[in-house]
């Protein structure tokens, strides 16, 4: 998997679109949640937005997240609390994308190491994941779809390579790349099994960071990519990657299997630059529109312009000269002799003087 996720929606419309069935070991309703009932009639829950300090970064709406942004992250609530009635209950916290390694030192940015995935393969060997793992801190990281480039066929170049975003289906007349056909509580996120971990600074102050779970491509994305994130299609594979309470290591990672459902269609290479945020970064490519020509910069135009004078100096100065030699035919004075291109030269004689006649 590639570097690059989708997620356009604001923290409010984050949590309705993460609404999940309410399964819990309360005897006694809580009036006092957030419940609604969903249109079969189970009750649902809205879980908690819990917006962590995270050394005063923010997480930010965007078409085209990169590695150390800040994106919304499912976890179980029993992480920030024993209470009986948050064993079953879910928190969406804002974390950086790439996790930083509990031990590094100094400046969080300068740990030197790639950590926005993590292999599967490699899981409990690893000094950075094992750990968390183990202490039971599994989250699913949401977006609208993430994007991927196609390594697999013929070798090309990183900037020919065909980009694509990948989602999970939606219903008949909702369209992913377009905000006006869906709203936060129809359409389908795409959930990725993550793991994440708590960095602290000198001063105690906190940053929480994740990494996306990923393995060798199914037949169903093979043919674009070698890799792909741990998708989790069902609420059953949510709840059992989620409650590390209950469910053992064992069987958190028997949860974990290739997607069976996904769609994709390709974009445009707007996506290829993280800085691009454009909403044409996720629209199919006949869809998308062309991008602007991206403004030049003030040495290269003023270069461009002190050409373009000197230019149109030497047009005039030649057209000067023309006219002069027109006015002096009409007067009777000879016309300034023409200058000659070397293979003039050489027609008009110059070839014989280098033979050696004359």
């Amino acid at each position: 998997m590639c570097g690059r996720t989708c997620l356009t929606l604001d923290p409010d419309q984050v949590i309705c679109a993460c609404k999940y069935p309410k399964k819990s070991t309360r005897k006694e309703p809580d009036f006092n949640k957030k419940d609604i009932k969903d249109e079969e009639g189970s009750e649902m829950e809205t879980p908690e937005w819990r917006a962590e300090y995270n050394l005063g970064r923010r997480y930010q709406a965007s078409y085209n997240i990169a590695p150390t942004d800040i994106t919304p992250v499912i976890v179980s609530a029993a992480h920030f609390s024993d209470a009986e009635d948050q064993k079953c209950a879910r928190v969406v916290t804002p974390m950086m994308w790439g996790m930083i390694p509990f031990w590094h030192k100094g400046d969080y940015r300068r740990h030197g190491l790639t950590t926005n995935n993590c292999r599967l393969e490699h899981l409990m060997d690893s000094k950075l994941y094992c750990g968390p793992f183990k202490r039971g801190q599994r989250c699913v990281v949401i977006c609208e779809g993430f994007y991927e480039w196609q390594t697999a066929g013929p070798a090309k170049k990183p900037s020919e390579r065909e980009a694509y975003l990948v989602f999970v289906p939606q219903a008949a007349d909702v369209k992913i790349y377009d905000k006006s056909t869906w709203s936060p509580q129809d359409v389908k996120l795409l959930r990725m099994a993550g793991l994440f971990d708590v960095w602290e600074d000198e001063s105690g102050d906190k940053m929480y960071s994740y990494s996306i779970i990923t393995f060798q491509s199914s037949k169903i994305m093979s043919w674009m990519h070698y890799r792909m994130p741990a998708i989790l299609e069902t609420e059953q594979q949510m709840n059992d990657w989620l409650d590390f309470k209950r469910v053992s290591d064992t069987e958190a990672l028997a949860t974990l299997r290739p997607a069976t459902e996904l769609q994709w269609h390709r974009v445009t290479k707007l996506v290829n630059n993280s800085r691009n945020k454009s909403e044409e970064c996720n629209k199919p490519i006949e869809l998308a529109a062309k991008p602007a020509k991206p403004p030049m910069n003030k040495t290269m135009m003023s270069w461009l312009n002190a050409r373009k004078k000197r230019e149109d100096q030497i047009k005039a100065e030649q057209s000067d000269d023309e006219d002069q030699e027109k006015e002096g035919a009409t007067k009777g004075r000879p016309a300034k002799r023409p200058r000659f291109s070397k293979a003039a030269f050489e027609q008009s004689g110059g070839s014989e003087m280098k033979s050696g006649k004359r």
